[in-house]
């Protein structure tokens, strides 16, 4: 549709490995429960307390995602540093 010329920004990613943002999502997750761990008694009144294991549950497998990332990124290096 019309004479429209498009600039596409050659940027390379910032965290290819993914090790940063799962160590931030992470970190999000643990202190979302610090955060409610306070709140306990209203959130037991009021059948919120779901939102404590949730944020529990979250850094938990945010710990599982680390390590696989962290081992990911092992590997790549490794592979490029052997051929």
């Amino acid at each position: 549709m019309g004479n429209r010329t498009f600039i596409v920004a050659q940027v390379e990613p910032l965290d290819v490995d993914g090790v940063r943002t799962t160590e931030v999502g992470t970190a999000l997750w643990l202190l979302g429960f610090l955060g409610l761990l306070p709140f306990w008694g209203t959130l037991e009144e009021s059948g919120r307390t779901w939102w404590l294991w949730t944020c529990l549950a979250g850094f938990g497998l945010g710990l599982c995602g680390l390590e696989y990332c962290r081992r990911r990124r092992k590997e790549r290096a490794a592979q490029q540093a052997g051929g």
